[in-house]
């Protein structure tokens, strides 16, 4: 394997990886701050509005915080959120030209699969890290047991249509080493509090292995 495998140690530092959609870069310090005060480290930040490139920025520089950028796409999308302060990119699929792009670039980096044949793809590059994308509509649980039934060294990190009433049920599979969750930071005006309170209780969970 390659140096991508600090991934690991990012997927085992926090049981949920907040996805986040920002609208406006002034939400962003008071977000991280109040998602890192409440145990969640890992942010992702989602490139699907303008100001995303600005709050990985803003959200860099809050004490603690380690922030990727998500829904990364291309190699430019990449070079993007690397310049903007991004420590690990996410991507909702596998391939050839992205996944080139971040092994030269050394980032850690959570590329997304939905199939067998999408993890051979990523096995083939040396990853074994993957998100599970989308885990509910992609066959939920009982797709990902197969999954690692068949691929026992991988290990995933499960994200799209995961609650906090059913996050637990996706941590006790050994696997699954954390969650993507958007629930912890609810759309609108932040509610620094409420986020901190989010985060505390996601924070407190943990696998059943």
């Amino acid at each position: 394997m390659n140096d991508l495998t600090s991934i690991d140690a990012l997927m085992r530092s926090v049981p949920v990886i907040p996805v986040l959609v920002i609208d406006d870069v002034a939400q962003a310090r008071p977000i991280a701050e109040a998602l890192v005060k409440g145990g969640l480290t890992a942010l992702e930040v989602t490139l699907r509005t303008p100001a995303a490139l600005d709050v990985i920025r803003e959200m860099t520089r809050v004490e603690g915080a380690v922030v990727g950028a998500g829904t990364v796409l291309n190699p430019r999308d990449l070079d993007r959120a690397l310049a903007a302060g991004a420590e690990f990119i996410v991507s909702p699929g596998l391939t050839e030209p992205l996944t080139d792009a971040a092994k030269a670039n050394g980032v850690p980096y959570l590329p997304g699969v939905a199939t067998a044949a999408d993890i051979m793809r990523g096995l083939d590059h040396g990853l074994d890290r993957f998100k599970f994308f989308p885990a509910e509509a992609a066959g939920g649980i009982k797709a990902l047991k197969a999954h690692a039934a068949v691929f026992g060294a991988v290990r995933f990190c499960p994200t799209g249509g995961i609650t906090e009433a059913t996050a637990p049920d996706w941590l006790a599979i050994p696997s699954v080493l954390c969650v993507g969750g958007s629930w912890v930071v609810k759309p609108g005006a932040p509610d620094p509090a409420a986020i901190e309170q989010a985060a505390r209780a996601a924070s407190k969970l943990r696998k059943a292995a």
